[in-house]
């Protein structure tokens, strides 16, 4: 070998690596359109309660009874092109306990965002977990007290109040802040989205995820219609 071969085989090894390019708004693309789901899945859930207590708070209807997608969440699978920095945000997430629910009763955050869980009722709760995404054990708090906690693994985790059996709530935790939740109408729109071919995910708890493949293009809008069948039988 030359030496001036050997000279350029050196400076290509001590050369650093080229840093990420950042996705501009020109290279973005934006993805919309609409969500329909089966009546079925609209239907109030049923409320078992084991036993009463003072301050029983169960009667009263839950908050997004009049939102049928307020449970639905659409995400962009994780990829490479996904691997964009995450937005930071002053306020934390929280997943309230009130009127002994868990209030959103579905709650998505991307990975390494902590949640609070405050108690709004006049009795005292438990959070808990057994998922494999998260397992933990907040023990039990009075009104006006809330604990939090962060989530690093992506996964679906599934929360519990020890003291009250029909209290449950999600948290979607997604390796990328390429999410939505509909609108009252369905309507969605995820903004800034890397150019390429994804898999888009409709989760909700009551059906195996719905996955429609789309292409994003760079500076243009990709519109679709998502279905959300109920494919498996409700339970209580």
């Amino acid at each position: 070998m030359g030496a001036l071969a050997i000279l350029v085989l050196l400076a290509s090894l001590q050369a650093p690596s080229p840093a990420p390019v950042a996705v501009t708004a020109r290279d973005a693309g934006r993805l919309e359109g609409t969500a329909r789901i089966s009546t079925r899945l609209t239907s109030t859930r049923m409320r078992v309660r084991v036993y009463n207590e003072p301050g029983d708070l169960g009667s009263s209807p839950p908050p997004a009874a009049g939102n049928p997608f307020a449970n639905v969440v659409l995400y962009l699978e994780d990829a490479s092109g996904l691997a964009a920095p995450q937005p930071t945000s002053a306020e934390m997430p929280a997943m309230r306990q009130h009127d002994e629910r868990f209030t959103p009763h579905v709650l998505a955050v991307t990975m390494g965002t902590a949640v609070s869980f405050p108690n709004d009722d006049p009795i005292y709760h438990n959070v808990f977990s057994l998922s494999r995404a998260r397992t933990f054990d907040l023990g039990r708090y009075p009104k006006g007290e809330s604990k939090s906690l962060r989530f690093d693994r992506a996964g679906i985790v599934q929360v519990f109040c020890h003291i009250h059996a029909d209290m449950n709530g999600y948290i979607l935790v997604l390796p990328n802040r390429y999410f939505v939740t509909p609108d009252s109408s369905g309507r969605f729109v995820i903004e800034g989205i890397p150019a390429g071919e994804y898999q888009l995910v409709a989760w909700h708890e009551r059906i195996r995820p719905i996955v429609t493949r789309v292409r994003v293009a760079a500076g243009q809008t990709t519109t679709l219609e998502v279905s959300i069948p109920l494919t498996e039988s409700t339970k209580p």
